[in-house]
């Protein structure tokens, strides 16, 4: 694919999503496990020193699994989960062995043969990982363009009353 063609192919998939008011990566995965009629996990962990990774994605029969660097700060915890969101929303898949080997450090009580899809990448030079970074900035962008939902009661008439909002 051409970057236009990506570009246009991410601006879509984020484009149908229904993002909550006010935003927020929590509700945003309640809304696509509601969607995909499954889980969406989230689960903090060590992953540099084992991946050399900062976030990853587990697909099993059940619940999408994502994994996340717990030693970071939140804005970026967030970015990691956006990213691992722009996997799951492009539908990608495992794509090479050394993801296998991944798999059996992280998780070597579970067999392989119940995990469906992983992702742990550590750059960007695969168009799957520039779809899933293309995806989490434009995530991140629509949420700030949202206007904050109003405010009612005392708050709502001061707003108005100040011009703050119609």
């Amino acid at each position: 694919m051409t970057t236009r063609q990506v570009r246009k192919r991410c601006q879509a998939l984020v484009g149908a999503l229904d993002l909550p008011r006010p935003f927020s990566v929590e509700a945003l995965i309640h809304e696509l496990s509601v969607r995909r009629g499954r889980p969406i996990l989230i689960h903090t962990v060590s992953l540099g020193s084992s991946l050399n990774a900062c976030g990853l994605w587990i697909a099993t029969e059940g619940s999408d699994n994502i994994y996340v660097e717990e030693k970071t700060t939140k804005f970026h915890q967030e970015h990691i989960i956006l990213h691992e969101i722009g996997h799951i929303l492009c539908d990608h898949g495992i794509t090479d062995q050394e993801n296998q080997g991944a798999l059996s450090t992280l998780l070597p009580s579970i067999s392989p043969e119940l995990i469906s899809r992983l992702l742990a990448r550590t750059n960007y030079t695969t168009e799957q990982e520039q779809e899933a970074e293309l995806v989490a900035s434009l995530i991140h962008a629509a949420a700030g363009m949202l206007t904050p939902s109003p405010s009612t009661g005392v708050r709502g008439a001061l707003e108005a009353a100040l011009g703050i909002r119609e």
